[in-house]
Formats: structure tokens, sequence, C-alpha cells
């Protein structure tokens, strides 16, 4: 789907000390000046949104604790406060991550990473959001963690250097990939049935997908739109198809 870029508009805000930005945002092989504030990993890998939420420690002190092992002592000792529904509130990331495996659904999503896309860790939050099986990243390995909201944490995300490791590990697995993009040939997504092993595969903002990738894919659906735009954003796409998919085989939700 040819995107209209978002790079534009964060190229144009100033830098400030408060806003240092992220390592992972520049091209490969450019550097922050010495000048810039230098943040330690852990905030770079921060949310963006820094509202209190959460809980506090654990009333009644260590001897209340309880003894299942997926609770993690050092939240129940100092509260959590992460971005994550209630029902895991105190557990580890390994206990969520088990969790969360056990019943993920059949969908692999996979987007291709040619210019450090920003997009892509606002598709990885939404794939966390529907519980997918898996996501992967084609191309570049390094890739814009700031929209995930540490989301990538818990799931299982691949990297795969080139378009057809992906589309062998699909073949091999029973998936069909089916490309989400509004290019010629394509087809309404709405109303089209869609298989219950399923990989969608999305291009980057801009250039869409790319033409080894688009090659190996089943199927072309577009979104249908309504407006005078060309096209949406691909994050938002992405989460428009995924929940087109949930539609179709998700179920209710468990909350």
């Amino acid at each position: 789907m040819t995107h209209d870029s978002s790079r534009f508009a964060r190229a144009q805000q100033p830098a400030s000390a408060d806003d240092p930005g992220d390592a992972a945002d520049l091209p490969e092989g450019e550097h922050r000046t010495e000048s810039r504030v230098r943040l330690s990993p852990l905030d770079r890998d921060a949310p963006a949104d820094r509202r209190e939420t959460g809980v506090g420690p654990w009333p009644g002190g260590p001897e209340a604790w309880p003894i299942d092992p997926r609770y993690a002592p050092e939240l129940l000792a100092e509260g959590d406060r992460r971005n994550v529904v209630d029902r895991y509130r105190y557990w580890s990331v390994e206990a969520i991550r088990a969790d969360l495996a056990s019943r993920a659904h059949p969908l692999h999503v996979a987007i291709e990473n040619v210019s450090q896309d920003l997009n892509i860790g606002s598709i990885v939050r939404t794939a966390n959001a529907f519980n997918v099986a898996g996501v992967h990243i084609i191309g570049r390995r390094r890739w814009n963690k700031r929209g995930a909201m540490v989301t990538n944490r818990y799931l299982d995300v691949r990297h795969h250097p080139e378009p057809d490791e992906l589309l062998a590990w699909a073949s091999g697995a029973g998936y069909e990939a089916i490309a989400i993009d509004n290019g010629p040939g394509s087809r309404p997504l709405e109303g089209e049935p869609l298989p219950e092993r399923c990989l969608m595969v999305f291009g980057s903002e801009g250039e869409g997908i790319g033409p080894a990738l688009l090659a190996g894919c089943s199927r072309l659906l577009r979104i249908g739109q309504y407006g005078s735009t060309r096209s949406i954003n691909v994050a938002a796409a992405a989460a428009v198809a995924m929940h087109a998919w949930i539609l179709q085989h998700g179920g209710p939700a468990p909350d």
C-alpha cells in the first residue's frame, strides 16, 4: 500500500534536551551528537505514555505475598506500573509470554523494514493486543521500538533478512501469505474469507510491499476507503486488517 509518510513531520520537530530521541530512529551509520542527552537502554525502551497506571506494592508485605511462581518478587515489592491488563499484574515477563503463547491466535504478521519505519512499533503493539502468534521483521534487523510500548517483550518477534526466508517458513508451517495493499489487482478486504492460518504481509511506509515479497503472496487485499485520501497509514491499515481476521476467527475477547 502506498502510504502517507509520517517521517517528514517528525523531521521538522526541533530537537531538545527534553526529547533526545532514540538511536534506533537514525539511519544505520549515523549517530547523535555528543551534545544530546544520552538515555540509558531502559529509558530508550520506556513507553511514550508516562501516565501512572497499575498498582503499588502487594499489601501486607512479604509475609502476604502469593506463592504462585508466576508472580515476580521485585514487582510484589515495588509495585507494577507496566502497560498490562489487570490479570497480569505482578506477573513476570516470562509468565506473561508463556500464558499468551498458550492461547495465541494462528495469525502471523510480517512487516518489511527498509527504512526503520516508525509505524513498525505501532503494528507490534496492535499484534500484541490481538495476541497474534508471531511478528516477522523482514530486511533490517534493527527496528524502531518506540511505538511498541514494550509489548515486543511479550511477543514472538522474528527476523528474516530476505523475503524468501519468510515465505519458506510460511509454506513449511502451512500458512497462506496474504498481502494488504491497495495496488493494482487488489480485491476488497471487506467480506473476503481469510484463512485461519494466515500470514498478513505489510509493506513499509511510502514504499509499500516489495516485488519479491508481493510475488509470494496468494492474494492482494485492500481496505475500502470513503474519503479523498488515496491511502491510510500502514499502522492503521494493519490494525484494520488484523481486526478483520479476529472478527472471523478470534471469538470473544477474554475480558
